[in-house]
């Protein structure tokens, strides 16, 4: 495996773990350093990129009233689908939009709708894909509007 796609894969680790450990920081109340803790120990958090983990963990957590406003404005007709596994997507994917632009959109909505295939209900990536597409129009315009977009993350 070469270096770009190992790092493709430890990032994907890294968000998958980030997800899980964001569900757990909403259900359970327990602080950001247990949780850190806690998976660094015993959720295999060093196979994939650990800094990237813990941005995740505690740069999200503070932010999301500001993420939850970009993303809910596209809930709206589907608000009793929002369970905490798809709004902890949900809040990855628009802090990804917003703090990460050297993710193309679309790898964001594709790794977004991965993790609802995954973790989620049914229909959960149909319904993750519904929201974070027009939120990419309004946060990514330059970029969705254009040829861009490809490429990894």
């Amino acid at each position: 495996m070469n270096d770009k796609a190992r790092a493709i894969k430890q990032r994907k680790h890294a968000r998958e773990k980030g997800m899980q450990a964001l569900y757990q920081w909403q259900l359970s109340g327990e602080t950001l350093d247990w949780i850190r803790d806690h998976y660094l120990a015993e959720q295999g958090v060093a196979a994939g990129d650990q800094a990237y983990f813990l941005e995740l963990l505690y740069e999200i957590p503070p932010r999301v009233s500001e993420l939850d406003a970009h993303f809910r404005k596209h809930v709206a007709q589907f608000e009793d689908h929002l369970d905490p596994i798809e709004t902890s997507i949900l809040r990855i994917a628009t802090y990804e939009f917003l703090q990460h632009l050297e993710i193309p959109y679309r790898v964001v909505i594709n790794e977004a709708v991965n993790l609802a295939k995954r973790f989620g209900a049914d229909d959960s990536h149909k319904f993750v894909n519904g929201v974070l597409d027009p939120l990419a129009g309004e946060l990514r315009a330059l970029e969705k509007n254009s040829k861009g977009g490809d490429g990894a993350g």
